[in-house]
């Protein structure tokens, strides 16, 4: 089906064609993680000599940060991260340019994944952890890696592409 027939520019199937990957991805390496490979048990796992599985349970944002130990700071968050969806869905449905449609569908997929996980668990599954030695960066999953690609294509297009087309 062609775009003009979905009455979606390309740039807009290509965003929520990304959200939508996203949101799969995640989830199925989650329920994979907790319930097939059952990694609560085996953690931690060794998955490559700078890769471990382990099993962190987020209440917080990105980072750890603004944990929240009550009821209410988890339905604000997920309220939160529900606007912010419907927004940047909004955005991808109106940009013809793809890199910016590509990345707010990453964005609203890891959104949409992690507000899947807060409802069902009452926190952001993480499992993935980078470590070289002794240092060690933040534990995470696919909507969390794919949040800060998306914003990493956000920003590219902001300062690169769109002075470009601004030409």
């Amino acid at each position: 089906m062609k775009a003009a027939q979905t009455g979606f520019s390309t740039a807009a199937i290509l965003g929520f064609s990304a959200a939508l990957i996203t949101l799969v991805l995640d989830q199925v390496t989650k329920l994979y993680t907790l319930f097939v490979y059952d990694l609560p048990l085996k953690e931690p796992v060794e998955f490559a000599p700078f890769i471990n599985l382990i099993v962190v349970w987020n209440r917080g944002i990105s980072y750890g940060l603004f944990q929240q130990d009550g009821d209410l700071g988890r339905w604000v968050l997920i309220v939160v991260s529900i606007l912010a969806a419907i927004g940047l869905s909004i955005w991808i449905r109106r940009t013809k340019a793809k890199l910016l449609a590509l990345s707010l569908g990453l964005i609203v997929g890891g959104a949409i994944g992690n507000v899947i996980d807060r409802l069902a668990y009452g926190a952001v599954f993480d499992f993935i952890q980078f470590q070289v030695g002794n240092w060690s960066w933040y534990v995470f999953n696919v909507a969390d890696a794919a949040i800060v690609a998306g914003v990493i294509g956000l920003l590219y297009d902001s300062f690169v592409l769109e002075a470009r087309r601004g030409r």
